[in-house]
């Protein structure tokens, strides 16, 4: 294995992460990593700190997926399943925790493209808020007043969600 590679083996995890949010599909996140981590390892010219090297990997990812949709001449597609591919989901027995991914993936899928990408940079990816703010070319200030409101208006989304417990009758409650 390369240098190249191996430096960039700990962040595969982080960029699918982002790319599924950009994306919404598991295939073509895939796609988009492989076609992420080839270019880099095939630049002549690559970062040395490693948090400039983490934000460029991102900012590569995030270029060849605006490519891609321009490419395509559409935005990315909503996915009528917010579950689509995944094997819990046809196993689904009433979980809390299954309820609580789908409700959020529900609730991100409603939020504007730029606040879904800030929230998929700095929560999921991991990026620090310098880092989300020099891949997206905006101050850090902007990524921290966005991702406030991302997420204010995500936790309302959830909280306004349509899925509630059945109240217990007594009979349930007695062990």
């Amino acid at each position: 294995m390369s240098r190249a590679s191996r430096r960039i083996e700990p962040y595969l995890s982080r960029l699918y992460g982002y790319a599924l949010s950009l994306t919404e599909n598991p295939q073509d996140a895939m796609d988009l990593v492989q076609e992420c981590a080839a270019r880099a390892i095939a630049a002549g010219r690559v970062p040395e700190d490693d948090s400039a090297y983490r934000a460029w990997l991102f900012r590569i990812l995030r270029n060849r997926f605006i490519d891609d949709c321009r490419r395509s001449r559409h935005a990315p597609e909503a996915l009528d399943d917010p579950d689509a591919g995944d094997d819990a989901a046809a196993n689904w027995q009433g979980e809390s925790a299954l309820i609580s991914r789908i409700t959020v993936k529900m609730g991100l899928k409603r939020l504007p493209q730029i606040q879904r990408d800030i929230i998929a940079l700095v929560d999921i990816a991991g990026l620090s808020y310098a880092e989300a703010a020099a891949l997206l070319n905006i101050p850090a200030g902007t990524v921290m007043s966005r991702l406030c409101r991302a997420r204010r208006i995500l936790l309302g989304y959830i909280a306004t969600d349509n899925v509630h417990p059945f109240p217990m009758t007594k009979k349930q409650k007695s062990p």
